[in-house]
This record gives structure tokens, sequence and C-alpha cells, in this order.
């Protein structure tokens, strides 16, 4: 990746359950009235790669997934992602580097491999983790029906939001500004306002390119 970066990344990530992709849309709602264009994306990305990442998830484990959901991610950054920031528009991923961080710990990969495959991910300028109790994400999962096999783990709602609570401070240690929301009480719009607000206004007169350094080093 070559060029400087001049727009703005923003990753929403987040336990099942907490309404990832409903703040995703209702945030793309608010940026329009507001009259600033953002390009939505998702990960894995809406790729050949992606798609067979996502469909095969389920059969798919360990470190094998591993692999396949960070190549997707290359490719999304090579394709998507990085272009989108070159030209200086906004860009908002449901589902970034906090997932993997997250969901391949769940599925007993070690840290210090996600962070070898993942280094030269670029990372967000904001990162937003959305949270919830684990009773309340249990119910909703309970509620919607079981869509993956994380699902069938009764403890894993626990487990996920501590992990998202432990990809917060990895990231906040690389200088990454991090958003951390509780969507107990709280409706997508609000969530979605308070995102706005973190998000400046592009184009930003003085923006520095975010470097790749590994989240390890």
């Amino acid at each position: 990746m070559t060029g400087q970066r001049t727009g703005w990344f923003v990753s929403i990530d987040g336990p099942s359950g907490v309404g990832k992709s409903t703040t995703v849309q209702a945030l793309h709602e608010l940026l329009e009235q507001q009259g600033r264009t953002a390009q939505r994306t998702v990960e894995p990305p809406d790729t050949a790669l992606g798609s067979f990442t996502r469909s095969h998830a389920n059969e798919i484990h360990g470190l094998a997934l591993a692999c396949l959901v960070a190549a997707a991610r290359y490719e999304h950054i090579d394709t998507v992602i990085w272009p989108a920031l070159s030209a200086g528009r906004l860009v908002i991923s449901d589902r970034y580097l906090p997932s993997t961080l997250v969901l391949q710990q769940l599925d007993g990969v070690p840290l210090d491999y996600l962070f070898e495959l993942n280094r030269h991910a670029i990372l967000p300028d904001l990162a937003v983790l959305l949270t919830a109790s684990p009773a309340l994400i249990s119910a909703r999962i309970a509620e919607r029906g079981i869509t993956h096999r994380f699902h069938l783990d009764p403890s894993a709602p626990g487990r996920e939001v501590a992990l998202y609570a432990d990809a917060a401070s990895y990231l906040m240690a690389r200088g990454v500004t991090v958003l951390l929301l509780d969507t107990s009480s709280a409706t997508p719009s609000d969530v979605a306002r308070r995102i706005a607000d973190a998000i400046p206004v592009l184009p930003i007169a003085s923006i520095a390119t975010t470097p790749t350094t590994p989240l390890d080093s």
C-alpha cells in the first residue's frame, strides 16, 4: 500500500446479539442526514474469498479458519479499504480486527498467532466496541435462533464480552481511539449518534497516515 491516507476508518465490533449490523445501518442513515458520505463495508467482505469464508465458518475451524479470515481481510484492505482511505473517504466496517482477536481465540487459536497473521493489517482510526450483559446477549441469541456454532456454547457470551475488553486494551496500546458503548438499554439511533459525534468531518487538513505497526511490537 502506497500513498497518503487522507480518509477516516471506523470499525464496529462486538459480541453476537449487541446489534452491530442494526447500528451500522442507523449510523449510515444518520451520516447521510448530516450530509456526510460514508462507504459502508463488512467482514468477511463481499468477495469470492470473503463469501467462501463466511459460508464455511461452521465447517472450518481453528488455524485454518484464522488464515482464511486474515486472507479475506488483506483482500478487503487492498480492494476496498485502502483505496477509499487514499481517496479521502470515510469507511465504516461492520466487523474488523477486534472480531478476529475474539472469535478466533474462542476457536482455540493462540493470540500471538493472530497477531502475526494480522500484523500488516491497517489499524482503524476509531474502533467502536459494542457490548451488553452476557445474560442479555444470551437472551437475544435465543430469541433470534442459533446461527453459528459458537452460539452452542452457553459460556460464549461471557467469554466474548471479556475478550472484547481485552481487544480494546490492545488497540488503545497501539494508539487507536476506542469507543466502548453498552447497548443494553440504548436504541440503535442513540448508539449511532454517539459514534457519529466521535467521527470528524472530512477532509481533515493535517491527517497523518496511521502506521501498520504489529499489535505485538
